[in-house]
């Protein structure tokens, strides 16, 4: 897509700061609480790497990396606001996402989504993820699903 390029970024860079906290407000809209993670929240500290998708100078898509293990990851705070779905954007990230994780070494990437966001769920299906008994953090979750991809 002309205009359209993915880069890594800082955890707090302004725009990825915005998109996370869109993503909070989608979340608790739809399970009724903005922290419904089971797990501990991502943060600086622990982030791998972390994407910006820009569509021009606008911010339109986000994502990042969790390392697991030596040879797995985990993919974390995957957001394309509402407004911005449909154009393929959340598939351009994933991609990206997979690539640097290829670059690291790793041949695995797990991700955890709820059971209310079935557009997260049709995108990782498409892309070849399939469902795995829910692991570590998310194993005694009743609203998650988990997914991990051979790379």
């Amino acid at each position: 897509m002309l205009g359209v390029k993915l880069t890594p970024c800082d955890w707090s860079d302004p725009d990825a700061v915005a998109l996370r906290a869109a993503q909070r407000i989608d979340i608790e809209a739809r399970y009724g609480t903005p922290d419904s993670e089971p797990g501990p929240a991502p943060t600086a500290d622990d982030i791998t790497a972390f994407f910006l998708l820009r569509d021009g100078d606008e911010a339109v898509a986000c994502g990042g990396l969790r390392a697991i293990d030596a040879v797995s990851g985990e993919i974390k705070r995957m957001f394309v606001p509402a407004e911005h779905r449909g154009r393929g954007f959340s598939r351009i990230v994933l991609n990206g996402l997979e690539k640097h994780a290829r670059s690291l070494g790793w041949s695995r990437l797990l991700l955890e989504t709820g059971d209310r966001q079935p557009e997260a769920v049709g995108l990782y299906t498409s892309a070849g993820y399939r469902a795995i008994p829910n692991f570590g953090h998310y194993a005694d979750s009743d609203i998650s699903l988990c997914f991990a991809k051979d790379l």
